[in-house]
């Protein structure tokens, strides 16, 4: 139990507690600030990056490009207080190692389990469930590219991509994934890679159409459309996990997480401006949902059939890197409901709950994914409803709930803007997501056979 206690003690000041099945062996404290940044950039830099030509084209460039560079400031401040607060926690030897354990300890018992708990888990599955569909996708489109007539469906491939999901999900804790994450580091520079050049190249042609930088619609589509633009952008950045992949540090954790998040977000900045940049540029506001969809026109490419194979290869499986990072909490409260943390983590006692119960989660979010594959809607509603109070509110009240800084204070007064900002913007966003899923409804359909 020795390794599991080192959880729980900084320098010794607390007694340390003894830790449950899920902290003991999901999230094990093993990893170097750079195993950290590897998570981070996992997390954060997906193919939700590719729907940021289409905020841009719903904000125009200079409310596009104020608006992600704004967000990029914000959730690097937050993410920064948010270690910080952990960082202060373990020097007291209380390692918070979970949001619901920060929001418990800082705010009250019913704070986490009612509020922080339930939103961090549903929104992390319900990054599972759009990151199988987005698999699934991908496939669907590798497939179109060998047989254009090919009769086969989305939600076949999305059980293909869910299968995959039901092999990666055994992989034991979080720090198992560093290798991994290592590699989807690599994929999301390269899919990036290619996004930024399709569109320079489609925009550069001969075929080119005539750009147009205007926003469509009248005063009210304009305005909901702004708000749906910054709920997609805030849920690119949004993380939503960053207590989770500050425990797999090793302590002492004091100025990892810096590191780490300095390595990401260089990362960050290097993809998301460049797909965002260029892809509204070459598409203006006939930016689609995902700009590979504008690589397309009648369902012919107009990019060489090895650059559309490459690309979607490559965001394939980066999205099953990210799937396994947003899987985690639901790993970790799995663990700590059916595991014994008193014997090994490979005991058959452990492994048995372990194999069905992480499986039959990964099942749940496969159908759903087959089942609703309307991932525009779904990266708003995230957005809304869970990156928003997750990582651009809740950071500033832990921080100055926990300091009390004086509040004649530039720090205690930024934070309390920036809160209440968000959370402003988080209810109207909430609206306009929610209102372009009732406009939307009547074009869904079960396991409709859409493309991305």
């Amino acid at each position: 139990m020795e390794a599991g206690l080192s959880h729980s003690m900084e320098d010794g000041t607390n007694p340390p507690k003894p830790l449950d099945a899920g902290a003991l062996f999901v999230l094990k404290s093993k990893g170097s600030w750079w195993h950290c940044a590897y998570h981070l950039t996992t997390s954060i830099v997906s193919p939700a990056i590719l729907s940021l030509p289409f905020a841009l084209s719903l904000l125009g460039w200079v409310a596009g490009v104020f608006f992600l560079t704004m967000t990029a400031l914000v959730t690097f401040y937050s993410y920064n207080l948010l270690s910080v607060v952990l960082e202060h926690h373990a020097q007291l030897g209380q390692r918070q190692l979970r949001f619901r354990d920060m929001a418990t300890d800082i705010l009250g018992p019913g704070w986490g389990r009612y509020l922080v708990g339930p939103i961090q888990i549903g929104l992390c599955y319900g990054t599972v469930i759009a990151g199988v569909l987005i698999g699934g996708q991908s496939l669907k489109f590798i497939y179109l590219l060998s047989r254009p007539n090919g009769t086969m469906q989305l939600y076949q491939f999305v059980i293909i991509s869910g299968v995959l999901m039901l092999v990666l999900v055994q992989i034991p804790s979080f720090h198992s994934l560093r290798h991994i994450n290592l590699v989807s580091l690599v994929l999301c520079l390269s899919f990036c890679a290619s996004a930024t050049a399709g569109s320079i190249y489609i925009g550069h042609s001969k075929t080119a159409s005539v750009k147009n930088y205007s926003v469509h619609g009248s005063g009210e589509h304009r305005l909901f459309g702004a708000l749906n633009a910054i709920s997609i952008i805030a849920t690119t950045y949004g993380n939503g996990v960053i207590p989770e992949i500050q425990a797999t540090i090793a302590p002492p954790v004091k100025g990892k997480m810096f590191k780490g998040l300095c390595v990401c977000y260089a990362v960050v900045l290097t993809t998301f401006f460049s797909v965002a940049i260029s892809g509204y540029w070459a598409f203006g506001n006939q930016a689609k949902g995902t700009v590979l969809a504008n690589f397309m026109v009648d369902e012919k490419p107009l990019l060489p059939s090895w650059v559309h194979l490459m690309t979607n290869v490559f965001t394939f499986l980066q999205v099953s890197a990210v799937s396994l990072v947003y899987l985690q909490p639901t790993n970790e409260v799995l663990e700590k409901k059916f595991a014994d943390p008193k014997i090994d983590q490979f005991a058959v006692r452990n492994v048995m709950p372990r194999l069905v119960f992480r499986s039959f989660s990964v099942v749940i979010a496969t159908t759903l994914a087959a089942m609703l594959p309307f991932f525009g809607d779904i990266n708003a509603v995230l957005g809304a409803f869970g990156f928003i109070p997750l990582d651009f509110i809740l950071p500033m009240i832990f921080y100055n709930v926990t300091f009390k800084p004086s509040k004649q204070s530039l720090i205690f007064w930024g934070n309390t803007l920036l809160a209440i900002l968000f959370s402003a913007l988080g209810a109207l966003a909430a609206i306009s997501s929610i209102r372009q899923i009732i406009l939307d409804a009547n074009t869904y359909r079960l396991f409709a056979n859409i493309q991305q």
